[in-house]
Parts: C-alpha cells; sequence; structure tokens
C-alpha cells in the first residue's frame, strides 16, 4: 500500500478512490485519471472530511429510490444502493498545467464537492479557492458550515433571539457557532453527551443535557436525527415559535408529536436542506457565492476543535465501521492524505 502512495504521488494519471460496496464494507480502488480538458483542472488531495449523517446512510444503503437523484453528490460515480464513490469535502492542491494556469488556479489550495480520493480531475468552476486565513485542514469544514448558513437564512433568525439548537454534532455546533455571533442572541445548545458541553461554550453558547423547562424559544434547530430530538425541539418553543428541521433520516420512519400545544400555541415546522439556496437569497445568490461565504466563515481558529480525529486515507475502508458506527466519537473525522 506504501508503494502504491508513492506511486501515485508520481503518476499524475494515477488515482485512488474510496468505494462503498455493500453494508459496511468499502475499498479502496485504482483508476486512470484523464488529462484535464478544456475549463478543467487536477487536484491531489491534502483532506478530505467524512459527513457522518449522510455517509452512514450511504454505507448502510439507506438510500430510497425516491430520493436517490437528490442525494448524489456532485462528483459521484456509480449508483446507489453500491457500489458508489460518495464524498463531498475535499481540500486539494491545483497541480500545475495549461488549463490550471489560464484559469488562474496552478498552485492553488481550493474546496471541492469531491469523494474521497486522492487525485480528481474537476472543472474549474467547481474548485472554490481557500482564503489564506483559513487552513487546509479546516477548510474540510466548508461543506457543514455552508449548511448551517443556510439554515440560519431559512430560519430567519436574527440579533436578540432566543435560539435553541438540539443535536451538538458538526451540524449543530456549526449553528450554534454562527447563531452565538449574532449580537444579542441568547444561543443554548441540548446534547445529551455532556462532552460537547465544552464546544458550545468555546462558541459563546450555554449548554444543557435535556430540554430546559419552560425555554420559550424563538427559533429551534433541530439537528440530532432523532424522534426524541425532534420532540424536545418542539418543546423548546415558545408560542408561535419555529423549529427548523436540518436532520436527514433517510429511509427510516419518524415519530412526531403534533397534538398537545403544536396547533394551539400556532408552532411552525420548517425543513432546511443546502441542495437549494434559501429562497429569500436564492434571486442574488448562486451555490458557489454560498460556498465561498462558508470559506471565509472557517477563519476563526475556534472552529479547530471541531475537528476530533483524523485517519490515514489507506486506513479509511477498516476504519469506516467504527467512524460510521451507531456510536462514534468526537465531532468531526478527517481523512489525511500524502
Amino acid at each position: 500500500m506504501a508503494g502504491e502512495t508513492a506511486s501515485n504521488c508520481l503518476n499524475p494519471h494515477t488515482a485512488r478512490a474510496l468505494w462503498y460496496c455493500a453494508p459496511a464494507r468499502s475499498e479502496l480502488r485504482a483508476e486512470t485519471l484523464p488529462d484535464p480538458s478544456p475549463g478543467s483542472a487536477r487536484v491531489a488531495t491534502l483532506w478530505s472530511g467524512i459527513s457522518r449523517g449522510t455517509e452512514r446512510l450511504v454505507a448502510a444503503g439507506l438510500t430510497d429510490p425516491v430520493h436517490r437523484d437528490r442525494m448524489r453528490a456532485p462528483m459521484q460515480a456509480g449508483e446507489f444502493p453500491f457500489p458508489v464513490k460518495y464524498g463531498y469535502c475535499a481540500v486539494g492542491r491545483v497541480e500545475d498545467g495549461p488549463e490550471a494556469r489560464s484559469h488562474g488556479l496552478a498552485g492553488r489550495l481550493v474546496f471541492a464537492l469531491a469523494p474521497h480520493q486522492d487525485r480528481f480531475v474537476a472543472p474549474a468552476d467547481a474548485l472554490v479557492p481557500v482564503p489564506a486565513a483559513v487552513p487546509a485542514r479546516r477548510a474540510t469544514l466548508a461543506a457543514n458550515m455552508e449548511t448551517a448558513l443556510n439554515a440560519l437564512w431559512d430560519a430567519g433568525a436574527g440579533p436578540g433571539d432566543r435560539i435553541a439548537v438540539v443535536g451538538a454534532g458538526l451540524v449543530g455546533l456549526c449553528i450554534t457557532y454562527l447563531c452565538a455571533g449574532l449580537p444579542g442572541a441568547d444561543v443554548t445548545a441540548i446534547d445529551p453527551d455532556a462532552g460537547r458541553a465544552p464546544l458550545a461554550r468555546l462558541f459563546g453558547a450555554a449548554f444543557a443535557a435535556t430540554a430546559p423547562d419552560g425555554m420559550e424559544a424563538d427559533i429551534v434547530f433541530h439537528t440530532s436525527g432523532t424522534s426524541a430530538g425532534l420532540k424536545a425541539a418542539l418543546a423548546c418553543c415558545g408560542d408561535e415559535g419555529r423549529v427548523v428541521e436540518m436532520s436527514w433520516y433517510g429511509d427510516r420512519p419518524v415519530e412526531v408529536t403534533l397534538g398537545g400545544g403544536f396547533h394551539h400555541r400556532r408552532l411552525a415546522l420548517l425543513s432546511s436542506q443546502v441542495g437549494a439556496v434559501s429562497p429569500g437569497r436564492r434571486p442574488r445568490w448562486s451555490h458557489r457565492r454560498r460556498l465561498a461565504k462558508a470559506l471565509d466563515l472557517l477563519a476563526d481558529p475556534r472552529l479547530d476543535a471541531l475537528i476530533t480525529r483524523e485517519v490515514a486515507f489507506d486506513d479509511l475502508p477498516a476504519e469506516l465501521p467504527r467512524i460510521l458506527g451507531p456510536d462514534p466519537e468526537g465531532i468531526a473525522t478527517v481523512v489525511r492524505y500524502g
């Protein structure tokens, strides 16, 4: 395996990529890369991020045919459920070449919605330069920060709001970080894992293991991916409050309590999903502009605390069952190349 890695570094036409092959089974497969065509460039990957919630569903084959087109990653290969090359949090350096130079990308550090692969060719307009203030490793968080940014737009969150975030995973903590930056906002992250408390407090938010009684929140973001979490999110709302549902459940049924105070308190349940720019911004914001802003938002060194584990690319197939297991440790896991 070490020989293959060295060979890949020397041969720009050789690459290896992670493929999900069957439930709980993945492998690295070699492939030959073409020369970049007009308008594209070749990238040597430095880091990629594992999207734990989505990739857990992909690894388990829980992709209902109704949703498969929408679940496709931009540079995905293969078809759901298996085999499929998946992922969308890659950071690398553009290798030199006529096409890279013509687009001003040669040698640039870029983010791409690309799978876990040590080298890839992509359209130049799919490569977003990483700001100088953002290290490559931290830039892997861009897709999650973009999801959080879109959620704030969907929610209409503003200064002074009382905000709860139910589920302090990676997306939940990115939302917590952004909300805590709103002037005068009173933000609480809620998660049964008390180990998440220091991260919430690092970002300027309060923390609770369970939903506080009488919270009367203006806006609640739900990111736990559980029916119990959604029930807790509804319980946090004040009259005419809003729950922004961020969880993606795949093929799993979801129980939600819409009796009790749901109607007479006139609560609102709103979905938010990053596949489309929030309607209020859509006339002016492209996907690329939104992603570039998410990268800008990663300039804060405190966000390094969200990356709690890294794994070598060669070790990824063996490590994924634990990383995507039911009780994973830490927040974000990144893949190290080279």
